[in-house]
């Protein structure tokens, strides 16, 4: 039977409720659970795989996860990178548990073993990979990783950085145990076996307008899209995990971690490529460094990716305008109406203090195809214009708080209310990697009693062995065995840590 007031709402079809969702059921089978999409089908936006680079974000190849040094010949801090590698172990035990329990069938649809590679041009930058390479090798995560400066060994690891470049200092490095993951994919399977669960119901086509306070619960407006039909629901949590969407409803409940709160939306685009000659030749996620300007966006890179049972290559992404809070669901009249008194002087001090970034963002908005075209060509010289096409990507909202005073912090974030019976994501990358890790803040904050149930403890470990450990230590990291054999199995990798570290 379907509760009547259900246990648990999930706001938003995507990656991060499908990890909430199951693993709380997981956690305790008896949990009510009804998750609400707006739009026709699920994990459409920001999960989708075509409005995202599905890369497993593990500090591999990300170099703006690993910062130059602001003191010549400082060490590198890889700290962020360790980090990020241990969250996205967490995410691959629990892939590997629900490849093994039937919670996310047929695997080689949904990921793949991608060599990752970060790919830098000039002497200063070759230097600096070089002694980012030494700095993360150190660290038992990192010490399959490989570093190269030269050319034909480049050649064999990605023909299309070298062939055509000219004379001068380029480097790499690789490491092999990369992913390529679809996470719209695996958003689906998570979500139709939740979906057919005792008490748990999982609908589309379902907007929540409405969502305030009452009784010790929440009483949720909820309209069906279709015919704009609206009707009350109550529940004893929510957890808004609706990407763009989630801003808004945060602050319509009235709680203080949203006053003040403003939202600033990018959207992405990709050049993509399905040539089956030049997506032949190239096999690999290669990273180059952020552009100067570009604050703590990220670099661009060149990707292969598997969809639709397909290979393409993605090169970008691109900013450009828009002031639509979602790709698919989302009104232009999203950013003005989030704009209150509250907000407004957190709006004008981000403005204030990034102004670089600004004009940045509106640099790459007036782009044209032929700039973006050379940009592709820094990293693919023999790009020919023709095999190339500009699509448009998914949009990330960055929540601005009155707290940071102007200060952007890139990331994602888990906020709640002071009594636990709501959760919410704020950020973007690398969130779909590391949903797992944030499932499990969530129900760490929120449901740390079913985690001290009888039972409770050894269902988590069954789920992420390690959930307990600190794999960012050095020495929990060497005696890691590796806890995906499911996953590894499937990738046909041997485990990535071992005892020795080899």
């Amino acid at each position: 039977m379907h509760s009547p007031v259900p246990d648990v709402v999930l706001i938003g079809g995507g990656i991060m409720s499908a990890h909430v969702g199951v693993m709380l059921k997981r956690l305790d089978p008896r949990l009510a659970i009804v998750v609400y999409e707006a739009a026709p089908d699920l994990a459409r936006e920001s999960s989708d795989g075509w409005n995202n680079a599905g890369t497993g974000h593990a500090g591999l190849c990300e170099l703006n996860y690993t910062p130059p040094p602001v003191v010549a010949g400082a060490p590198v801090d890889v700290t962020k990178a360790v980090d990020i590698f241990a969250r996205f172990e967490q995410s691959r035990q629990f892939w590997s548990y629900a490849v093994t329990h039937g919670l996310a069938p047929s695997p080689a649809e949904w990921i793949r073993a991608v060599p990752h590679l970060s790919f830098v041009r000039g002497a200063s930058p070759v230097a600096f990979l070089r002694a980012r390479h030494a700095a993360l090798k150190a660290h038992p995560f990192f010490r399959s990783m490989e570093f190269t400066a030269d050319r034909d060994a480049l050649r064999r690891w990605a023909p299309l950085l070298i062939d055509g470049r000219a004379d001068g200092p380029v480097a790499a490095t690789r490491i092999d145990a990369g992913t390529d993951v679809n996470f719209g994919e695996l958003s689906r399977r998570l979500l139709a076996w939740l979906g057919v669960q005792d008490g748990c119901r999982v609908f589309t086509g379902h907007r929540v307008t409405g969502l305030r306070r009452a009784a010790g619960e929440w009483d949720l407006t909820v309209r069906h899209v279709d015919s704009s039909n609206s009707h009350p629901v109550r529940a004893r949590f929510v957890f808004i995990g609706a990407g763009g969407g989630t801003i808004p409803l945060l602050r319509a409940t009235g709680l203080s971690v949203a006053h003040g709160l403003g939202a600033f939306p990018i959207a992405g685009q990709w050049l993509i490529c399905d040539e089956p000659d030049i997506v032949a030749r190239h096999f690999g996620k290669v990273y180059g460094p952020p552009p100067p300007d570009s604050g703590a966006l990220g670099g661009p890179h060149l990707d292969v990716r598997h969809l639709h049972g397909r290979r393409v290559l993605l090169f970008g992404p691109f900013a450009t305008w828009t002031t639509k809070f979602l790709h698919r669901t989302g009104r232009l009249t999203d950013l003005p109406r989030s704009i209150r008194a509250d907000n407004l002087g957190t709006l004008l001090r981000t403005g204030a203090h990034n102004v670089v970034l600004t004009r940045f963002l509106i640099k790459q908005a007036f782009q044209s195809m032929a700039d973006r075209l050379r940009a592709l060509r820094e990293f693919y010289p023999e790009a020919r214009d023709a095999d190339w096409r500009l699509i448009d990507a998914g949009i990330r909202v960055q929540a601005l708080k009155r707290a940071d005073a102007g200060r952007l912090h890139f990331g994602t974030e888990v906020v709640t209310a002071p009594d636990g019976t709501l959760a919410a994501l704020l950020g973007a990358s690398p969130g779909a990697s590391v949903s797992t890790n944030i499932a499990l803040q969530v129900i760490q904050t929120c449901f740390a009693q079913k985690l001290r149930a009888p039972d409770g403890h050894s269902r988590m470990k069954a789920m992420i062995p390690t959930f307990d450990t600190d794999l960012g230590l050095p020495a929990a990291a060497a005696s890691y065995a590796g806890r995906s054999a499911a996953i590894d199995d499937l990738l046909q990798l041997r485990p990535r840590l071992s005892a020795t570290g080899s």
